[in-house]
C-alpha cells in the first residue's frame, strides 16, 4: 500500500469515529420537480462526499441546492436562497413568451442541528418561500468553476490598479492547506481588493525573487490559495466545490481530497464535492460515493442505489485490461470466486484480470445493464444471478438490446439461491468436504443434521438457507462467503457436477472477452 494511501485509510477510520461527536450535519437533501429533476433523494452518510455521475446528471443542481439549507451569519437575506442561486428568465416584453419554467418545485433538507434532527423545505409556486421548521444558521462556503478568461471580466479586475485598494497579507495560518499541496513556497501572499473585487498576488521563495498576480497562476494554483484562505478558518461549516479536479493533476487531486478530509476531520468540516475525477472518488470511501445517472427512456435523474467499484473502474475507463463480474451478494461473489481458483489455471488467467462487484439485487441488473450499454461497456461485463433470478433473462437482454448490446446473463447452480445449492452440495458429499472445512466428515455431518433439526427442513426457502450456511459457518469458524469460495472451487474441479450448467457458459464469456481485448 502506497504512503498516500495509507494515510487516506487512516484519516477515513478518525472521520467516522469523529461523525457521532457531531452536533450538525445535512442528512439528506430532496429535490423535486426541478431541472428535469422528478423526485430525487441524495443522503450524505460521510463528512466529505463526492458528487459523480455523467454530464448532465444534476450534480451541480444538487451541490447548488445544498447551498438554500442554511442561513449563513454576515451574509445578505438573498445571497444562499434559491431565487439567487437558481434565477428565472421572464420575458417582460408585451405578449413575451420566453421565461423558464416555473412549476410546482420543492427542495428538502434534512438535518442535524444541535443535535436534535429537524426538516426545512424550500417550496415554489409563483415564487419561493420556505416552509416547516426555523431555517438553521451554518457557515458555508461554496466555490463553483471559474476563470479569469472573460474579457469583460480581466478588464473589470484591472481596474482595481487604478483605485484606491487595500492590501491585506495572508497570514500563515491561512496557508497551511496550500502549504501542504502546492510545491512553491511563498514568502508573502496579498490578497489586493477594493469595495467587491479581489486579486491574490504572490512573492514566491526563490533565487529570482519571483513576483507574480493571479492573472499568471495556473488555475489550478489559483483554486488551492483560494480555498486554503477561504476554508482554513473555518469550523463546523458547509463547504461545497464544483469540480474540484479542475486544473489539478492526478496526484494533486488525491493530496487536495487527503487535505480536505483532514481538514473536516480537525475543524468539523462537511464537505460536499462534484467530480468527473476517478481519483477523486477514490479518495473517499465506497459510501461517500454518490453516483447520480439520467434514465434514457424516462429522463429522470436516480441515485445509484450503491456505488460500486466495478462500475466506476469502467464509466471512468479504469478497467480496460479487466473483466467485470457483478453478482447479487457475497456468497454468490464466493462461488464466483471458487470457480476462478480453478480456472485461472486452466485458462492462463490472473486474478488480478477480474474485478468482481456485488450487493446487486437481481432486479437491480436491468437498470445497471442499461447504463453500461450507453457507455459502451457491455462487453467487458459478465452479469452472474443466482439461481433463482432465471426470470430475469428476458428482461435483462431487452434492456442490453436498447443500445444495441447483446448479454447472456449467466446463473449459478441450481434453481434456488446460491446457499441453497451449497447446502445440499455439503450434504451429499460431506465426506469430500471435511478437511477443506477443518474438520472430520463424520462432524460436519452430525452439526449439519443438528442445524436442519434446529431449523426446520424447508431448505428450499432462501432466508432458511442463508440461516443454515451462517450456523454452519459459526461452528467451523469461517464466513460464509468462505464456505461458497471451497465449494465453488472443489465443485469446479469435478466438471461432471451440476455446476457445470454454469462453468461451461462461463468460460465461453471469459475466452470472448479475451478474444475482444487482443484485437
Amino acid at each position: 500500500m502506497s504512503l498516500i494511501a495509507s494515510e487516506l485509510e487512516e484519516v477515513w477510520r478518525a472521520l467516522r469515529a469523529s461523525s457521532p461527536q457531531r452536533d450538525d450535519a445535512l442528512l439528506e437533501v430532496r429535490v423535486k420537480n426541478f431541472r428535469g429533476i422528478r423526485d430525487l433523494r441524495v443522503p450524505f452518510n460521510y463528512p466529505v462526499c463526492v458528487l459523480a455521475g455523467p454530464n448532465g446528471c444534476g450534480k451541480s443542481t444538487v451541490l447548488f441546492a445544498c447551498a438554500c439549507a442554511y442561513r449563513v451569519p454576515g451574509r445578505g437575506p438573498r445571497e444562499f436562497v434559491p431565487s439567487t442561486l437558481f434565477p428565472n428568465f421572464t420575458d417582460q416584453r408585451e405578449g413575451g413568451s420566453l421565461s423558464d419554467d416555473t412549476a410546482q418545485t420543492e427542495l428538502a433538507f434534512h438535518y442535524l442541528h444541535e443535535n436534535e434532527r429537524i426538516s426545512m423545505y424550500w417550496r415554489r409556486g409563483n415564487r419561493w418561500k420556505r416552509r416547516g421548521n426555523t431555517q438553521p444558521e451554518r457557515h458555508l462556503y461554496l466555490r463553483t468553476l471559474s476563470n479569469l478568461s472573460n474579457p469583460s471580466e480581466v478588464r473589470s479586475i484591472l481596474q482595481i490598479a487604478r483605485k484606491d485598494y487595500t492590501t491585506d497579507p495572508m497570514t500563515p495560518n491561512l496557508l497551511v492547506f496550500a502549504h501542504r499541496i502546492l510545491r512553491q513556497r511563498y514568502r508573502n501572499l496579498s490578497v489586493i481588493s477594493t469595495q467587491n473585487r479581489d486579486l491574490l498576488f504572490a512573492e514566491v521563495d526563490s533565487e529570482n525573487d519571483t513576483r507574480y498576480s493571479e492573472f499568471h497562476m495556473s488555475s489550478g494554483e489559483r483554486a488551492i490559495i483560494r480555498m486554503s484562505r477561504d476554508i482554513s478558518q473555518l469550523h463546523n461549516a458547509l463547504i461545497l466545490i464544483d469540480e474540484v479536479d479542475t486544473g489539478l493533476h492526478p496526484y494533486t487531486q488525491q493530496q487536495v481530497m487527503l487535505e480536505l478530509q483532514r481538514i473536516a476531520l480537525r475543524q468539523q468540516l462537511q464537505i460536499i464535492v462534484a467530480s468527473h475525477s476517478p481519483v477523486i472518488l477514490d479518495s473517499v470511501p465506497q459510501d461517500a460515493r454518490i453516483f447520480l445517472e439520467r434514465d434514457d427512456k424516462t429522463a429522470d435523474v436516480l441515485m445509484m442505489p450503491a456505488y460500486r467499484d466495478i462500475f466506476q473502474r469502467s464509466l471512468y475507463g479504469q478497467s480496460r485490461d479487466r473483466i467485470s463480474i457483478l453478482c447479487e451478494d457475497a456468497v454468490a461473489e464466493g462461488v464466483v470466486r471458487g470457480v476462478l481458483d480453478v480456472l485461472n489455471t486452466r485458462m492462463g488467467l490472473r486474478h488480478e484480470d477480474f474485478s468482481i462487484g456485488r450487493n446487486a439485487g437481481k432486479n437491480e441488473f436491468p437498470a445497471h445493464v442499461r447504463t453500461l450499454g450507453k457507455f459502451n461497456k457491455l462487453n467487458s461485463f459478465l452479469f452472474v444471478l443466482d439461481g433463482d433470478a432465471r426470470e430475469m433473462e428476458s428482461s435483462i437482454k431487452s434492456a442490453a438490446s436498447e443500445s444495441g448490446g447483446n448479454v447472456q446473463p449467466l446463473f449459478l447452480p441450481g434453481n434456488n439461491s446460491p446457499e441453497c445449492w451449497i447446502w445440499e452440495t455439503l450434504r451429499i458429499r460431506y465426506e469430500e468436504y471435511g478437511t477443506s472445512l477443518g474438520m472430520n466428515s463424520e462432524d460436519i455431518r452430525r452439526r449439519m443434521s443438528d442445524i436442519e433439526q434446529m431449523l426446520g427442513e424447508d431448505v428450499q426457502q432462501r432466508d432458511v438457507a442463508k440461516t443454515r450456511l451462517d450456523a454452519l459457518a459459526s461452528e467451523v469458524n469461517r464466513a460464509p462467503a468462505e464456505i461458497a469460495r471451497i465449494v465453488g472451487q472443489m465443485e469446479t474441479e469435478n466438471r461432471d457436477r451440476e455446476i457445470a450448467e454454469f462453468l461451461i457458459p462461463f468460460q465461453e464469456q471469459i475466452t470472448n472477452w479475451r478474444q475482444l481485448s487482443a484485437s
